[in-house]
């Protein structure tokens, strides 16, 4: 509920420190006096914005504050969850609006002591108050918020959350096979390079090691000759005799001295071990000169295969440009590359499969959505009947109302039973908007084109009651909803009015003493001389004064004691009707 209005040089209003009450808030006061500006004030406060015109003669900037009370319940929740995504929570159970308008200069509008967006402000209005008279500030303007009183009067939001769920599917669905199709333009392009190098790495036949192997042999190969030589020369050292050589080869002189030894060890068998060692030495050296010869007659000049060494190396140093550093690098990438071919191949099984997966998606859709579209014209049914009642207690009749369901064909939408394709949203196929005609005759048309007027204001009225159990917004406002209307019909406005404000809270602007009595709490708005200037004044009525208002209400300035006894009886037939509501409420 608003808690308190603060306002600071607003048109005529120069100081107002409202504290509003719980239920149904009455204000009155003489035309001219300027009732409306206290609304306009609230209007000021949600649209964050006071137009230089506005700011009091004489001022140089205007303030109005708003402090709202948010106790913990069901309908505040979309508030305090807007709250909570902007980071505006506060720590109690409160919310303070303030909007601030200095002259030649910009407004600056806060929430809980944060700078917020006009943007952000108008999001947290809608879900905080409706004004009906001249104000746009109005939810049933708003054609969104049609489908949602529609679908919370039918109690067919579990049906409307299940069909969001799917949507939510198909929609990533539908990105998955939107990629595969962005793909598979280019996969044959891509596919064809990918063969091509999947064939140079496998017809290389790579092998790991194989490059510093080839490295080695390319070496040897380079030095044929230089290694024979070399090789000969120690064979001969070793164990060839060569004329040439002055001294004899090593193995000679190591058999001359095992032979020695051998003796020695027959009179001194002491030395027996090293003669084994020696013994172990000559023929180790004999195997070790074996294996020279055998390398030397192996080595040979082979240019070709020297070629050949120098081809590979070539090749491997050309794929590492291409695929990698080392050869486990470049078969690595030929990992790769086979997993991404077979992603390729089996991307139109995929596709396909994706396909058939959307399209019985789209048919299980289409089962909800047409589930989900009756039981909203059942709904809009039982409503217009609620609405229809609701306007012939108001003595209006003559007024007609329509829930429009409509659906938009479309090649891309789901099927429903009726063989056709339809557009769709997270909501379902229907496009859902409340349609009214206020004089007889006239077709009817959006609720948004119609002037906002003392009847339009009685039709919303009409329509809240109807909605009232399932209409979230916590505050109502109703400027000029007794123009043009009678005691009799006023009486019964005061009472639904105040049947509204049981579970909400309503502020209601009225010229009818009938209204009027029905108040939970009870305001007048006057003007007063202040110096040279008029201002606007607003004060609590109780006890007697609220008496005398309502007999001035009934009379005017010059009411007599049987205006006030009329009065007390106005006042008295309300009391008893709101007791007899409290303790066996009938419908009204």
């Amino acid at each position: 509920m608003l808690f308190e209005l603060r306002v600071r040089n607003l048109a005529l209003i120069e100081s107002l420190d409202w504290s509003l009450g719980s239920g149904l808030n009455v204000i009155t006061g003489e035309t001219g006096a300027g009732k409306s500006l206290v609304i306009d004030a609230v209007e000021t406060l949600l649209e964050g914005k006071v137009g230089e015109e506005d700011i009091r003669h004489g001022s140089e900037e205007a303030h109005v504050e708003g402090v709202f009370d948010l106790p913990v319940n069901e309908h505040l929740v979309p508030l305090r969850g807007l709250l909570d995504e902007k980071g505006l929570k506060s720590e109690e159970d409160n919310l303070v609006i303030s909007c601030e308008s200095k002259r030649q200069g910009r407004s600056v509008v806060r929430v809980n002591g944060h700078a917020v967006t006009k943007a952000i402000l108008r999001q947290i209005g809608r879900l905080l108050v409706d004004i009906h008279g001249q104000s746009q500030h109005l939810s049933l303007l708003d054609t969104k918020y049609h489908l949602d009183f529609l679908d919370a009067y039918g109690h067919t939001l579990d049906l409307r959350h299940s069909f969001s769920a799917k949507v939510a599917e198909l929609s990533k669905l539908e990105q998955e096979l939107k990629a595969l199709v962005e793909a598979e333009k280019d996969a044959a392009r891509r596919e064809e390079f990918l063969r091509f190098q999947l064939d140079e790495i496998r017809k290389a036949e790579l092998r790991a090691g194989e490059e510093e192997e080839l490295e080695k042999e390319r070496n040897i190969l380079a030095s044929a000759e230089k290694l024979k030589a070399m090789s000969y020369e120690a064979y001969q050292a070793l164990c060839r005799e060569d004329a040439s050589q002055a001294s004899a080869p090593a193995l000679d002189r190591l058999n001359e001295a095992l032979v020695v030894m051998k003796k020695l060890v027959e009179l001194d068998s002491t030395l027996e071990q090293q003669v084994n060692s020696l013994e172990e030495t000559v023929y180790g050296i004999e195997e070790i000169a074996r294996d020279i010869s055998s390398y030397s007659e192996k080595l040979e000049h082979n240019p070709e295969r020297q070629e050949e060494v120098e081809s590979r190396l070539e090749l491997i140093k050309n794929l590492k440009r291409k695929y990698g550093q080392t050869i486990a690098e470049i078969l690595g990438y030929l990992e790769k590359t086979e997993k991404e071919l077979e992603g390729i191949s089996l991307s139109s099984e995929r596709q396909a499969e994706l396909e058939k997966m959307c399209s019985e998606l789209k048919a299980e859709m289409g089962k909800i959505a047409s589930e989900l579209s009756e039981a909203r014209s059942a709904a809009a049914e039982k409503l217009v009947a609620e609405v229809k009642k609701e306007l012939r207690d108001l003595n209006m009749s003559q007024v007609e109302f329509e829930v429009s369901i409509t659906r938009e064909e479309s090649e891309e939408g789901i099927p429903l039973p009726d063989e056709k394709t339809y557009a769709f949203n997270n909501e379902g196929v229907d496009v859902v908007e409340f349609m009214a005609s206020t004089n007889p005759g006239e077709p009817v048309k959006p609720i948004a084109k119609i002037a906002s007027t003392g009847e339009i204001s009685r039709f919303t009225l009409a329509l809240k009651c109807a909605l009232s159990e399932v209409d979230s917004i916590p505050i109502l406002i109703f400027d000029e909803i007794d123009i043009g209307v009678g005691g009799r019909s006023g009486e019964v406005i005061g009472k639904k009015l105040w049947a509204l404000a049981r579970n909400r809270q309503v502020i209601c602007v009225t010229h009818l003493p009938q209204i009027a009595a029905y108040a939970d709490a009870h305001y007048n708005v006057h003007k007063e001389e202040s110096g040279a200037r008029t201002v606007s004044m607003l004060r609590v009525l109780e006890g007697e004064d609220r008496l005398k208002e309502i007999a001035i209400m009934l009379a005017g300035p010059q009411y007599t004691e049987i205006t006030v006894t009329d009065a007390r009886m106005v006042m008295r037939r309300a009391q008893t009707w709101q007791q007899d509501q409290r303790h066996g409420p009938e419908k009204h």
